[in-house]
């Protein structure tokens, strides 16, 4: 398979930019409690990627936080992929922030690979580097050792001696990356000189393609053969729609569609074309790329990213009319070489089966109707549980951060938090309460966190009193003291009633709340 010359655009900090944030204000984006991007300000405050917020604004007081939001980042990118397609028609998008194309066709007509990443950088409108390399893999790494005034270009041929020095971890496979260096291999170079036959056998498929990328030979060239058309789908709105989420909800229908006609054939789809086309006539077409098969939910999820960055786009390249059409095309494809079922505890044919109803009622209710309770740090029990859309990133997968995922919340330090076992029941609003000692006193707690006298009676808004029976606390909690508007003062106490009902209470500014229920 012979390399073909690609550019990759990056936009560094991309999700920053597209939060409108000023590479000069300290901010980070956070996704999970955790950083995943931040400004070149905050760079040098010591923020980067990976931090807990916490740790992030002790280093940087001033941070300004925000939180991940995929779809705005897509929207941001929109007017960058439109600009580019002015040099080069066939776009792909890799991810919001970094897309791609080849360059025989727009080298020759700009005169050259320099003369190119010239009028890239005075085309986008935006910070960005630019690189340009045989294939994506290592272009990709060309565009991050740019520099804003300066691309880096890699001569043909020269991509394997270019790669040799990068470390392993540039994969972006952790395990197999953690693997490799417990093995002494700790560059590209050092995976490229292994004997490919003998990387296959040690490694599997995974490693093999690690050895491709690191000898500059990417799975599959950019530019792949068509698939045959009758793989594509569409559908027809009428009346047409003018919103996204009524789009959406179809493009889930078609993608499910899809991916069953590639199921029946045996292949996966590894970039995608979506086509939407106005009562007017006007058409925006688009390349989606993935690292890996594209599944119903990340097909749709991309549909949404497109659409919504055409349909609030500035007044000119706004469309004038509704959407009527909705096609989807597989425009790269690759045999699916299926998964590996575990026999101890891992992947069953039930869980695959569960998946697909999961997904179809999704598609039926929309992409927030499914949810999975995913753990995470905090010390409420509230806080320890987050809920993610079915399909999406729970937050354990390869480019996660430890502690955000099964198991997280135990091990991670959280001063304050209340001891397991959890709660059954988290009301989402707090209940009013009132807490009464023997006496008839209200109970309070002082700021030292002492309590002023046992609890002995208690009432749930304003309900008939309860005697208590059992008690256990104070667990005071003096929460963001570095931020004022942000800053609070609680103390959680667990108490047991006569009719062997249990509540987590929680006393803030002198008022008691109910925050959950034992069973």
């Amino acid at each position: 398979m012979s390399a073909v010359r690609t550019l990759v655009v990056w936009c560094p900090d991309w999700p920053v930019v597209a939060a409108g944030i000023e590479a000069s204000t300290p901010a980070a984006v956070l996704q999970a409690n955790r950083v995943v991007a931040c400004s070149e300000a905050a760079r040098a405050e010591g923020v980067k990627r990976g931090l807990r917020r916490r740790e992030a604004q002790g280093r940087c007081p001033d941070l300004v936080v925000v939180e991940h939001d995929l779809g705005r980042d897509a929207r941001a990118f929109e007017p960058v992929v439109a600009a580019l397609e002015a040099l080069c028609p066939r776009i792909e998008i890799v991810r919001p922030g970094v897309c791609a194309f080849a360059t025989r066709g727009p080298s020759r007509y700009f005169g050259g690979d320099e003369a190119l990443t010239a009028l890239v950088a005075g085309t986008v409108g935006v910070p960005c580097r630019s690189g340009i390399a045989d294939g994506p893999f290592a272009a990709g790494l060309a565009a991050r050792t740019a520099t804003p005034e300066q691309p880096t270009i890699v001569a043909a041929g020269t991509s394997r001696a270019f790669l040799a020095d990068f470390p392993v971890s540039t994969l972006e496979r952790p395990e197999l990356a953690d693997l490799l260096v417990r093995l002494g291999l700790h560059t590209l170079g050092d995976l490229a000189a292994l004997p490919a036959a003998q990387v296959l056998a040690r490694f599997g498929p995974d490693g093999a393609l690690a050895a491709r990328l690191a000898r500059g030979l990417d799975e599959r060239p950019l530019a792949a053969r068509t698939p045959p058309p009758d793989l594509a789908v569409s559908a027809e709105l009428d009346p047409p729609a003018d919103r996204v989420d009524r789009v959406a909800f179809l493009a889930k229908s078609l993608a499910d569609e899809l991916t069953d006609e590639l199921a029946r054939q045996g292949l996966a789809c590894t970039r995608l074309s979506i086509e939407a086309e106005t009562e007017h006539g006007e058409t925006l077409v688009r390349l989606w790329r993935h690292d890996g098969a594209l599944t119903p939910t990340a097909m749709a999820e991309r549909v949404r990213w497109q659409l919504d960055g055409w349909l609030s786009g500035s007044a000119t390249d706004r469309p004038t009319a509704g959407i009527v059409r909705l096609r989807l095309a597989p425009d790269e494809v690759k045999p699916d070489l299926g998964r590996q079922l575990g026999f101890w505890g891992g992947s069953t044919l039930q869980d695959a089966r569960a998946a697909r109803a999961l997904a179809r009622v999704q598609g039926m209710l929309g992409p927030d109707a499914v949810c999975t309770a995913v753990l995470q740090g905090g010390r409420s029990p509230g806080e320890q549980v987050r809920l993610v859309p079915w399909g999406d990133d729970r937050g354990t997968g390869a480019g996660s951060a430890p502690g955000t995922g099964r198991g997280g919340a135990e091990r991670a330090p959280w001063p304050g938090s209340v001891p397991a076992p959890a709660p059954a029941t988290i009301h989402v609003q707090p209940v009013p309460a009132e807490v009464l000692a023997t006496d008839g006193t209200a109970v309070t707690v002082a700021g030292r966190g002492l309590i002023s006298a046992p609890p002995a009676r208690l009432s749930i808004s304003g309900h008939q009193w309860a005697d208590l029976v059992g008690w256990a606390g104070p667990w005071p909690v003096d929460e963001r003291w570095w931020d004022p508007p942000a800053h609070r003062r609680r103390a959680r106490l667990q108490v047991l009633q006569h009719d062997g009902t249990a509540h987590l209470l929680a006393v803030e500014g002198g008022q008691w709340w109910v925050e959950a229920t034992y069973d």
